[in-house]
């Protein structure tokens, strides 16, 4: 039965010696460099005005806030000189317009009562906004879209830091909004104290996708009146890589999602999508005569595939009411199932080292072992995902070989929402 999956993984082209690893890795970089240029169709390479490259203050408390999905954080950091945290102060609560759709005044009102003990003993606030936001020169940033079910419709298009520290009565304040990303970045520079490390990268892999790292000025063609001589973190938008290897079946599921053609490349491995692709190529597997017919039927029938069921499965951690455990009918029909999970894993490990690759040879750094690059990881998928880390690393480094070698750490940083948002309050 096996070999039924291997000839169903080829004829899709899902397996990774599919994947071309030098054409994927041309053709994300082609896309970074074009969106640094502002071509339209391109990654969007978002400035944010952050240097990170920058000394940063120590022995000065900052309010750190992490707004993302459904919560909202935020706490008193001070980093010392010798890069430890002092965390205190924490509070948390709901994100506002969960329970019903709220008023701009509303929100900023709700956010402001909040924190309004702790912004008084500051002057510096760093807001890791985890929403569409265009970032601004000044480090403020602008609503594009609420989304994860907070209902404030009034909020999109307005200045969220200007907006919230008139509401504190406090306009003359600091306060620099970033995403988690970026966060991620920072909260690696801040750890790695006493380290040499010749750039930083911040990557985070879990419900979606996304990447950051440190790109000169010059290059950013499409912000000409940045000083040439300064750098700054871009925000890549990597998940929504528009010309990845897709298949027949990828380019299928994309088109069962509710936003078809947006974020191709986090449609194909992040925790978000990976149980309903999962799913998808399960079916077409049944349909094609890999399982038995009354596993191919079951299958078929089955509504939903959960991101964790799928990797508890392949990974063989199953309980009672599992929804595959219900549906796979004879050990034939299971090694084959799990075959083709390994198989979506697998596949998922080359395509991040591809981009992973792309933005490391992109940023030019690394090129000696006293100083490599410093990439912080986040996300469940990252961590957690059967055998991911293991393969992506044996990916990366074949290709960061020879004439593309480079010299990379990573790090996985507590707290890195937080900590990130505090470092980017001390960037003067």
């Amino acid at each position: 039965m096996i070999k039924k999956a291997e000839d169903f993984l080829r004829d899709h082209r899902l397996r990774t010696s599919d994947i071309d690893m030098v054409d994927l890795v041309r053709v994300f970089t082609d896309d970074m460099i074009s969106g640094l240029e502002g071509k339209e169709g391109a990654l969007r390479m978002i400035p944010t005005y952050i240097e990170a490259e920058n000394d940063f203050l120590t022995d000065t408390p900052v309010l750190a806030i992490d707004a993302g999905g459904t919560n909202f954080r935020a706490s008193i950091v001070t980093i010392s000189e010798s890069g430890c945290l002092d965390v205190s102060d924490t509070v948390n609560y709901k994100m506002p317009g969960l329970e019903g759709e709220i008023s701009s005044k509303e929100f900023f009102t709700t956010v402001a009562d909040y924190i309004d003990f702790l912004a008084s003993r500051v002057e510096r606030i760093g807001f890791c906004f985890s929403y569409p936001t265009e970032i601004l020169p000044n480090r403020d940033g602008r609503l594009i879209k609420f989304c994860k079910e907070v209902q404030a419709p009034d909020v999109h298009g307005q200045l969220i830091g200007k907006n919230l520290l008139e509401t504190l009565g406090t306009p003359n304040k600091k306060i620099v909004l970033l995403n988690d990303t970026v966060a991620t970045l920072l909260a690696g520079k801040s750890a790695s104290i006493g380290r040499s490390y010749d750039s930083f990268i911040g990557y985070i892999l879990g419900t979606g996708t996304n990447t950051c790292y440190i790109e000169r000025n010059c290059n950013i063609l499409k912000k000409p009146g940045l000083n040439p001589e300064r750098s700054q973190i871009i925000n890549i938008e990597s998940g929504d890589f528009r010309r990845p290897p897709q298949t027949d079946l990828d380019i299928l599921f994309d088109n069962t999602t509710t936003d078809p053609g947006s974020y191709k490349f986090e449609k194909m491995f992040s925790g978000g999508y990976f149980g309903g692709l999962t799913l998808f190529v399960l079916k077409a597997a049944a349909k094609e005569g890999v399982f038995s017919n009354q596993t191919a039927e079951a299958i078929i029938n089955l509504s939903e595939l959960p991101s964790w069921d799928a990797n508890s499965y392949v990974a063989r951690q199953i309980a009672q009411g599992h929804p595959l455990v219900e549906s796979i009918r004879n050990c034939n029909d299971a090694d084959s199932c799990r075959y083709i999970i390994g198989a979506l894993i697998d596949r998922a490990a080359k395509l991040v080292a591809g981009s992973m690759s792309s933005v490391i040879l992109k940023c030019g750094k690394g090129k000696s072992p006293e100083r490599p690059v410093l990439i912080t990881a986040e996300g469940t998928t990252f961590y957690n995902l059967h055998n991911f880390r293991n393969r992506f690393g044996a990916y990366l480094n074949e290709y960061l070989s020879g004439d593309n070698k480079r010299y990379i750490e990573f790090a996985e940083v507590a707290q890195s929402s937080l900590t990130g948002a505090a470092l980017a309050a001390l960037i003067d």
